[in-house]
C-alpha cells in the first residue's frame, strides 16, 4: 500500500512511498497513491537496468490520439531518474535530452528502459528509451545527467527560495 501521509521520504530521502506496482511515488503523486504519469510497475534487473510498464493516459492527449511531447519528456526524465532511486541514491537531473522517434499512442501499452552509461564522481549518465508494445517499436530516446544530492538537498533549496522572495521585496 502506499504511503500517503507523513513526510515524502524515509529521514535519509532514499526510501520514497511507493504505489502498489512497486512505482517511486513523487511529491504531486503520493496523495492519489498512483503516478499520474501512467506508470504502472518499475523494477531493477540483476544488470542494473531498470524497467518500466505504463500507458499515455488520455488526459495527457497532445494530438488525435497521440500523447503530448511534454508528457513523454517527463516521463522519460521520471523514468531514467528512477534509476539511481532503484540503487537507493537520491539525484535531481542536471540535464535530458529527449529524441522523439514516433508519436506515442495514448491509453496503449509502452515500456521504458533506463540504463547507466556511465558515473563520474556524483554523476550519473543515463540512457534510455520508450517503445510500443508487444512489437517493440522505439517511440522516443533519451539521455542525460543525473547529480547526487543529500538529505539537505531539499532543505537548501528552501532556504535558497526564501532569500529570493525576501530579496524580491514582496512583489
Amino acid at each position: 500500500m502506499a504511503n500517503t501521509t507523513g513526510t515524502w521520504a524515509g529521514a535519509d530521502f532514499q526510501e520514497p512511498p511507493r504505489s502498489p506496482g512497486g512505482v517511486a511515488l513523487c511529491g504531486a503523486c503520493r496523495g492519489s497513491g498512483s503516478c499520474r504519469l501512467g506508470v504502472r510497475r518499475e523494477r531493477l534487473d540483476d544488470d542494473g537496468v531498470a524497467w518500466f510498464e505504463l500507458a499515455c493516459p488520455r488526459d495527457q492527449e497532445g494530438g488525435p490520439d497521440v500523447a503530448h511531447g511534454g508528457w513523454t519528456a517527463a516521463v522519460l526524465d521520471d523514468c531514467l531518474g528512477h534509476l539511481p532511486l532503484l540503487h537507493r541514491v537520491l539525484s535531481v537531473t542536471a540535464e535530458l535530452s529527449v529524441s522523439f522517434v514516433k508519436p506515442v499512442p495514448v491509453e496503449r501499452p509502452l515500456e521504458v528502459r533506463a540504463w547507466v552509461e556511465r558515473r563520474e564522481g556524483s554523476r550519473w549518465y543515463i540512457g534510455g528509451e520508450m517503445v510500443l508494445l508487444p512489437a517493440r517499436a522505439v517511440l522516443a530516446r533519451a539521455s542525460g545527467i543525473w547529480v547526487t544530492r543529500d538529505r539537505g538537498h531539499f532543505a537548501r533549496h528552501e532556504q535558497w527560495l526564501a532569500g529570493q522572495d525576501a530579496a524580491g521585496g514582496g512583489q
